[in-house]
């Protein structure tokens, strides 16, 4: 026996509120809130590149802070512009209606 549906077509849907996505403006602010934590961890990067390099480190050990302070950048400006994801079933093909060609011609 099929589920049968209580929900009449002139009814609204009602969104749930578990599949509800963030509002834009918290998603922005999220993505915001990355970068800045992303450019802080390059700044500390770079600054303790600067001071185990002049301290006598191992070449490695500031090299590896001075590769991270380069590429930290790039990795903060990709996250920064990731968006959300199109939920599934948001977009459907279009089919276009009427008799194609002859209406070119009316």
């Amino acid at each position: 026996m099929p589920h049968r549906s209580h929900h009449h077509d002139d009814e609204p849907v009602v969104q749930s509120v578990t599949s509800a996505p963030s509002s834009l403006a918290e998603e922005q602010s999220g993505r915001i809130r990355r970068y800045l934590v992303t450019m802080g961890i390059r700044t500390v990067c770079f600054v303790l590149a600067v001071v185990t390099a002049t301290a006598g480190a191992p070449w490695w050990v500031w090299g590896s802070f001075a590769v991270a302070a380069v590429v930290l950048p790039y990795v903060a400006v990709v996250m920064a512009n990731a968006v959300r994801p199109r939920p599934p079933g948001s977009s459907a093909p279009v089919t276009p209606h009427g008799d194609g060609p002859d209406q070119l011609e009316r």
